[in-house]
């Protein structure tokens, strides 16, 4: 199957990127190594102020525009890229939505076909058309063959402050996407099979996405306190056991547990207690990134490396 972003990639997008989060930013540029392992070429994190990045996806976003462009060109100047100009950028959970649209009939017409997913998106965004951008890729169809779409959308209003802020660096952004869709990457990379799952957790609670044939079979992003994460994941867990998209014989064979604010421990636990198997966290090497060291760790710098990867994909 096809790789959802596939029609996106094209052979400039650069092996630089920049993560953004509450509280963090990261860049990192790779290289790549023998049998396709992505080396961190170089990288550099920065703990920015708690009320200048908050993330959202109705309101503003960042507090200080010229400060937050201030502290990315500092950021970069650490990293040894002040003149790098193309770059990547995964942007905050909270400030874009995903969602995974299926249809209930087959459209006859290429009208009918936008009439209802501009209803569908709608409702599932709970806002207007005229105040999101939004991108979608068409995926397999689910095992009753209904056509099913990846939408992601983010408001406009909270683009323009991204944009702004990157024109003013003077830098050329051909690819922005939440953050899951750059950690993704290293569960659909080439030569992966199965079915597999990303836990992204933040503060407030974690998304969740199953893959199968490098598509997303089950997305959920949860808002809950951390008391409350183990409870949800386990839902979603048996959401999944018993559905597996139509096949009773799928079953996780890769686990990929990003974010301090969920403990990859239990998680694990909950995964193999709920479907039975025998899984554990896949670390940094398992799926082919080679850090420098122990003052990077694999959480911090897999959203952005995960987005520089499709520079040689």
């Amino acid at each position: 199957m096809t790789n959802p972003l596939s029609r996106l990639i094209v052979p400039w997008y650069p092996a630089a990127a920049l993560g953004l989060e509450h509280g963090t930013a990261t860049i990192v540029q790779l290289e790549r190594g023998r049998d396709d392992i992505a080396r961190i070429r170089r990288a550099a994190t920065l703990t920015l102020s708690e009320s200048l990045v908050r993330p959202s996806f109705n309101e503003p976003n960042i507090s200080d525009l010229s400060e937050l462009a201030t502290a990315l060109r500092e950021l970069a100047a650490s990293a040894g890229l002040l003149k790098q100009r193309r770059w990547s950028v995964s942007l905050p959970e909270a400030a874009v939505r995903t969602l995974i649209v299926t249809l209930e009939t087959s459209p006859s017409t290429k009208a009918e076909l936008e009439e209802i997913l501009s209803w569908k998106i709608e409702r599932g965004f709970g806002v207007g058309l005229d105040e999101i951008t939004t991108s979608r890729w068409r995926l397999s169809a689910d095992a009753q063959g209904k056509a099913r779409y990846l939408i992601v959308a983010v408001h406009r209003s909270v683009l323009a402050e991204y944009e702004s802020v990157f024109a003013a660096l003077g830098w050329r952004v051909g690819l922005l996407l939440p953050r899951h869709m750059g950690e993704s990457q290293w569960l659909t990379k080439n030569g992966f099979q199965g079915d597999a799952l990303l836990l992204s957790a933040s503060t407030d609670g974690f998304t969740a996405v199953v893959y199968r044939d490098k598509q997303p079979l089950v997305f959920r992003a949860v808002s809950c306190e951390p008391e409350e994460c183990e409870d949800e994941l386990y839902r979603l867990l048996m959401f999944y056991r018993d559905r597996r998209g139509g096949d009773n014989n799928a079953t996780l064979s890769r686990l990929l547990v990003l974010g301090s604010a969920f403990p990859k421990a239990r998680a694990v636990d909950i995964a193999n207690e709920t479907l039975g198997t025998s899984l554990r966290a896949l670390a940094a090497t398992d799926v082919g990134l080679e850090l420098p060291g122990s003052e990077l760790p694999f959480d911090t710098v897999a959203a952005p490396a995960g987005l520089a990867t499709l520079s040689w994909q």
